[in-house]
C-alpha cells in the first residue's frame, strides 16, 4: 500500500443516516478512511492496521436482543477510538456503564456544556464553557463506564461526553460530522490528525500521483476503453487515466439523444481538440430511442441504458488490438447508493449504471479509479489535472441522462422539448448568478398534460417540472430557495420558447424524504 494511505481512519458503521459524512469529514483533515461493517472480523481490523477507529451511530439500542455489537478485543488494540451516539452508548455499556431509555427524547439542536477536564479531544471546542451541538438520540448513559469521566452534559442527558485519557476512548452523544455541530469539524480533525497522529497525506496531488502508480500496475501494456459521458466524473477519470498511459486510452463517447443541448460537441471540442486525448463519437440515438420504447419503469430504463452502453463499448473494444479495460467515473456515493459495497448494509435506492447495472456477459475489466472518493476529492483532482474550471464545476448529470430525467416512457420527441427547456433553465441560473450556489439544478419532464391559454387559445400540453438543490455531500439535500422573479422568468422563457409546454413547477422536496432525481 502506498505512503498515502499508511495513516488510515476505520470507521465502522451502525447504521446510523450520518455515517457517509463521517467519512467526508475525515478525508476532509487529508486523512484516508474505509467505511466497514459493524461486524467486521477482528482479524480484519487487525489486518487493516487503522490509526484509528470511529465508531459511527445507529438507530437501534444497545440494549436491544440482536443490537449490533462490536467485537470484544477492539478496545484492547491500543488503538484510539471515538464513538458518537450509538458507539458512546456501546463504549459505554462494554466498560460497565448503563444505557437507558431517556426520560425525555433529544433531536436537533442542544447546548452541551463544559464538565471537568474538557481533555485533549475538546481543546479549543468549548466558547465559554458551553458548544451547540446536534442530538439525536432516544437513549443515555446513566451509570458511567470504569475508568471513564464526564466531559459535557446537556439539561436533558447527564453524560454526554466521556474519556479515558490512559487508552484514548472518547465518546460523544452528539453527532460533530454533521454541518449543524458548531466546531464539530474541529473535533474530527482533533481526533484524526492529533489524538490518533495521523499525518494528513491524503491531498489532491498525492492522490493523483499515487493513482497514476495504481492505473499503470493494474493496466500494464493493454489498451483501456473509456466511456466518456461529459460529466465531471467522466471527465476526471479520462484526464487522470490520460495523464497515466497516454495513448493507451481510448475515449469512447457515445451520443445516445440523452444528452444536454449541444452535449456532444462541446465534449468532442475539450477532449478531442483541446486536450489531445482520443475520443471516438459514436451516434447511437436511435438505437437507445428503439430499446427504451414502451419501457416506463425506472429501474429497467437504467439497465436497458447501461447494457446498451456496454454493448456499444464491448463494439468499439474489438476495433482495437488488446482493449481489455472498461474504464468508468464511478464514485463513492455511486456505490452507496446501489448498496454496494463496503457495509452491505444500505437499502438499495437505485442502481447506477456503472456499479449496479453491468450485464454479466460483459467481457472487459473494469478500471475505476475514482471508485473511493467522494464529488468534492474529485472535483479537486479535476482542478489538479488542469481541466476547465467550468467543466469541473458543473452540476451532475446522471449516466442514464435524460432517461431519468423523462417520467416514464422515454421519447425523442419528449428528449427535445427537455433539451431546450433545460438549457433555458441552465442558462438563467448563469446569468442570475445562482449557478455555483446550487449543488445540482436540473429539468425534468412530466408525461402528463394540463389545460393552459396561449394569446386566445385553448393548449392542452405537457409539464415541466425545475429542481434545485443544495448540498455539501449529495447523500442529503435541501431545496434552493429561488428568488420569485428569477422562477418567473424562468417559467416565462420556458413557456414561450419551447412547444409543447404551457406549466412549469418548481420542486421543493429535500432529500430525504425525496432523491435528487425523480427516478
Amino acid at each position: 500500500m502506498s505512503d498515502i494511505h499508511n495513516d488510515k481512519i476505520l470507521i465502522l458503521d451502525f447504521g446510523s443516516q450520518y455515517t457517509q459524512l463521517i467519512a467526508r469529514r475525515v478525508r476532509e483533515c487529508h486523512v484516508y478512511c474505509e467505511l466497514h461493517p459493524f461486524d467486521m472480523a477482528l482479524s480484519e481490523i487487525k489486518a487493516f492496521q487503522p490509526s484509528g477507529i470511529i465508531l459511527s451511530g445507529g438507530p437501534k439500542s444497545v440494549y436491544e436482543d440482536g443490537a449490533p455489537a462490536i467485537v470484544e478485543e477492539l478496545f484492547e488494540l491500543g488503538v484510539p477510538v471515538l464513538g458518537l451516539c450509538y458507539g458512546m452508548q456501546l463504549m459505554s455499556r462494554h466498560f460497565g456503564g448503563e444505557v437507558v431509555p431517556a426520560g425525555k427524547r433529544e433531536y436537533g439542536h442542544a447546548e452541551l456544556i463544559s464538565q471537568g477536564n474538557p481533555g485533549p479531544l475538546f481543546d479549543g471546542f468549548f466558547s465559554e464553557g458551553t458548544s451547540s451541538v446536534w442530538m439525536s438520540h432516544g437513549d443515555h448513559v446513566e451509570t458511567m463506564p470504569h475508568g471513564f469521566e464526564v466531559v459535557a452534559r446537556t439539561a436533558n442527558a447527564p453524560v454526554c461526553a466521556i474519556q479515558n485519557v490512559d487508552r484514548n476512548l472518547y465518546g460523544v452523544q452528539f453527532h460533530p460530522e454533521v454541518n449543524h455541530t458548531l466546531h464539530g469539524e474541529l473535533l474530527i480533525n482533533t481526533f484524526v490528525r492529533k489524538i490518533c497522529g495521523c499525518n494528513g497525506q491524503w491531498t489532491p496531488g498525492q492522490i493523483v500521483a499515487d493513482a497514476i502508480v495504481r492505473i499503470r500496475e493494474q493496466v500494464g501494456h493493454d489498451q483501456v476503453i473509456l466511456g466518456l459521458s461529459g460529466g465531471v466524473d467522466s471527465s476526471v477519470a479520462a484526464a487522470l487515466i490520460h495523464r497515466a498511459i497516454g495513448e493507451q486510452l481510448h475515449c469512447v463517447f457515445v451520443d445516445n439523444g440523452l444528452l444536454r443541448l449541444d452535449e456532444g460537441d462541446q465534449v468532442m471540442a475539450t477532449f478531442a481538440s483541446n486536450m489531445g486525448v482520443k475520443v471516438t463519437r459514436v451516434n447511437a440515438q436511435k438505437r437507445f430511442y428503439t430499446a427504451l420504447s414502451g419501457v416506463q419503469d425506472p429501474e429497467q430504463k437504467r439497465k436497458i441504458i447501461g447494457n446498451l452502453f456496454v454493448d456499444i463499448f464491448e463494439e468499439e473494444s474489438k476495433k482495437l488490438p488488446n482493449a481489455k479495460w472498461l474504464a468508468q467515473g464511478t464514485i463513492y456515493p455511486d456505490v452507496i447508493e446501489s448498496a454496494g459495497a463496503k457495509t452491505g448494509k444500505a437499502h438499495n435506492i437505485k442502481s447506477h449504471h456503472n456499479v449496479g447495472g453491468l450485464p454479466d456477459y460483459m467481457t472487459l475489466k473494469l478500471l475505476e479509479p475514482l471508485r473511493e472518493l467522494f464529488k468534492d476529492e474529485v472535483r479537486a483532482i479535476g482542478e489538479e489535472l488542469g481541466l476547465p474550471h467550468s467543466m469541473v464545476w458543473r452540476h451532475p448529470f446522471p449516466g442514464p441522462g435524460l432517461g431519468v430525467r423523462i417520467l416514464g416512457e422515454v421519447k425523442e420527441e419528449y428528449c427535445d422539448i427537455l433539451r431546450r427547456a433545460d438549457a433555458i433553465y441552465i442558462d438563467e441560473l448563469y446569468e442570475s448568478g445562482h449557478y455555483h450556489k446550487i449543488s445540482q439544478a436540473f429539468a425534468v419532464f412530466l408525461p402528463v398534460k394540463s389545460v393552459g391559454v396561449m394569446g386566445d387559445g385553448r393548449t392542452y400540453e405537457f409539464v415541466i417540472a425545475l429542481r434545485a438543490v443544495e448540498t455539501k455531500d449529495f447523500m442529503t439535500a435541501g431545496w434552493y430557495p429561488m428568488p420569485y422573479e428569477d422562477l418567473a422568468r424562468i417559467s416565462n422563457r420556458i413557456i414561450n420558447e419551447v412547444k409543447g409546454i404551457n406549466r412549469v413547477t418548481y420542486d421543493i422536496s429535500s432529500k430525504p424524504p425525496a432523491t435528487i432525481e425523480w427516478e
